[in-house]
């Protein structure tokens, strides 16, 4: 018995500060209409993909930076989205800056949410590993003000069974941007048995505090999310906000990895593109079960004894 999900890397070309939720939402619509005529279940869309990469800008208003916000989800200017995916029986993820109401106080999250064919959230996760600074630096080119801007997301990395067949069904998770290049992401949602891990980013070509780096950035944008594929048996898709906006060049580089930790697909541009991939999920079995097979493999009694004998502190 196979397992396929059919997947659609949902990447997006640049969006300006000025462009609206309406225009970048029906920019949204064109892929996804393209995507369920070639048979997908799924869209995969980029982080924040609902309006420019807002953190490269110091604001002094706070006013100013919630006009990013969204205050619910869905919301009227993202209603077509959901409609969509009724309609068009084709689930989707979306990475959007998120205001929250909580223990009495306003929270801001960069978060992304997992939709199923109904129109329903059936998951949500908030961006963990928040890269950048929190103070304005003039020296850069551009800012990247997400310790600024977003508080620490809160609902670690849970990992849901979503039916995406009448009779098939997977276990999916989600990460944003920064997370995908630390492996306890990857090994958080293994740990519970994830089969694809969805994710969205807005990466630069250009690493101010690293410019050395600035000629390996795709390099490293697949070699994080291949291990990560790779050492925990599951199907990784990666999806950009591409393309230079705003005067800031992002990769694009978009991919699907399998367990295997190859590339099975990847856009080509730096535009709005989809790519599509055929995804079984039981190919994630000969890895969980053989190579990281955790309950058979880690041991983790003897490797907190080797770490502490080294005199660090194991982790729990």
């Amino acid at each position: 018995m196979t397992r396929i999900v059919t997947v659609g890397a949902a990447q997006l070309g640049p969006i300006a500060r000025s462009d609206t939720r309406a225009q970048v939402v029906e920019r949204m619509l064109v892929l996804m209409r393209a995507a369920r005529g070639h048979g997908c279940d799924l869209v995969v869309f980029p982080e924040l993909a609902l309006t420019t990469f807002f953190p490269r800008w110091y604001f002094e208003q706070q006013s100013e930076v919630d006009a990013f916000f969204e205050r619910s989800m869905p919301a009227p200017e993202t209603q077509p989205l959901f409609d969509a995916a009724r309609e068009l029986r084709l689930g989707f993820y979306l990475g959007y800056a998120e205001l929250a109401e909580e223990g009495g106080r306003t929270r801001r999250f960069n978060t992304s949410v997992l939709v199923d064919k109904q129109g329903r959230v059936i998951s949500k996760y908030r961006k963990i590993h928040l890269p950048g600074h929190a103070e304005h630096e003039p020296w850069r080119s551009f800012q990247h003000l997400e310790k600024r801007y977003f508080e620490v997301g809160n609902l670690s990395w849970p990992v849901v069974r979503w039916a995406f067949g009448d009779t098939t069904s997977g276990l999916f998770g989600m990460a944003i941007c920064n997370d995908r290049r630390w492996p306890e992401t990857y090994r958080v949602m293994g740990l519970q048995g994830v089969e694809m891990v969805v994710l969205g980013y807005n990466t630069p070509v250009h690493n101010p505090p690293a410019p050395e780096h600035d000629a390996l950035s795709h390099f490293h944008n697949e070699l994080v999310m291949q291990s990560g594929a790779y050492q925990n048996g599951t199907w990784v898709v990666g999806v950009a906000k591409a393309g230079n906006e705003e005067s800031v060049e992002q990769i694009g580089n978009s991919i699907i990895v399998a367990p295997s930790g190859e590339i099975v697909a990847a856009c080509t541009t730096t535009g709005d593109e989809l790519a599509i991939a055929r995804c079984d999920l039981d190919l994630c079995n000969s890895y969980k079960t053989t190579t990281f097979n955790f309950a058979r493999h880690r041991e983790p009694d003897q490797y907190r004894l080797i770490v502490e004998r080294k005199g660090a502190v194991a982790p729990d």
